[in-house]
């Protein structure tokens, strides 16, 4: 077991907070959580991914994909159930991300992660390949993680 000053430091994109509100989001996401639950990973999240949360909720409510009362439950695990670090961006992190606006990558939350995952040295765990093809594109570092390369428990 690795000790907490080894934990793997991980910012999950919105598409990982989505099953905690009740929103189903596939069987890779499900295992990538799976994955960080076992080796006991710290969890950050960002409060423009609860943002784009809602936005989803609100698109699949009307097809009856979603469930109000595990929406409400599972917002108020993330954000007061102590699992998840919430983020604290500052204009360093909006200034970058409107440069990664700038350089061609027109997803302005997908850009507040990114940026967010490198001002504060975490891993953004993300399924996200145009992202991922337009940092290497780039040269730009590479904070990204996908659920299968989350290390698996010993």
């Amino acid at each position: 077991m690795r000790s907490r000053q080894d934990a793997l430091r991980v910012l999950l994109d919105t598409t990982f907070i989505l099953p905690t509100l009740g929103i189903d989001t596939g069987e890779g996401v499900s295992e990538g959580l799976r994955r960080l639950a076992q080796i006991e990973a710290d969890i950050y999240c960002s409060r423009f991914s609860i943002l784009e949360a809602l936005w989803v909720a609100a698109k699949v409510s009307g097809s009856g994909d979603s469930d109000a009362e595990s929406f409400r439950l599972g917002l108020r695990s993330i954000l007061e159930g102590g699992r998840y670090t919430r983020v604290e961006e500052d204009s360093e992190i909006f200034n970058e991300a409107l440069r990664l606006y700038m350089l061609g990558h027109r997803d302005t939350i997908d850009n507040i992660l990114y940026a967010s995952s490198i001002r504060f040295n975490l891993k953004l765990l993300t399924l996200d390949a145009e992202l991922g093809e337009f940092i290497h594109n780039k040269g730009l570092k590479d904070t990204l993680i996908a659920p299968g390369q989350i290390p698996q428990s010993s």
